[in-house]
């Protein structure tokens, strides 16, 4: 099993409470329906909490690092093969209608994902 990680930064102007609505309610659901036809096993948006103070207190504890992300989305594949390989144009279709719409509510060149393995150190 692979994952997809996606840290997401909110387009400029758009407030937290857009992007979190418009992510959640939009976003989500065409995911969901694109999902088999796009090999992802498990879709999970990990939300980053509203407290500037928190985020603020934990920025200093890392000498100055950056802001937080608005969020992260994870999709899950079988393998690297699945990611990669070609589904046919049905399924390019679904991967460019995906872009188009994250293009609503994502500053995409302030974006990064990656694909990668979990190594699990605790499970309690």
């Amino acid at each position: 099993m692979i994952k997809l990680t996606y840290c997401l930064r909110r387009k400029p102007g758009m407030t937290w409470e857009e992007f979190s609505q418009y992510w959640r309610d939009v976003h989500a659901p065409l995911v969901a329906e694109r999902a088999e036809l796009l090999g992802i096993r498990r879709y999970v948006q990990v939300r980053t909490i509203d407290n500037p103070q928190l985020h603020e207190a934990l920025q200093q504890r890392n000498d100055g690092a950056p802001e937080p992300f608005d969020g992260i989305a994870e999709l899950w594949f079988d393998d690297v093969e699945s990611f990669t390989r070609g589904r046919g144009e049905e399924a390019s279709k679904a991967a460019r209608e995906l872009l188009e719409d994250e293009r609503n509510f994502i500053d995409l060149s302030a974006s990064p994902m990656w694909v990668s393995e979990e190594w699990e150190v605790v499970n309690r």
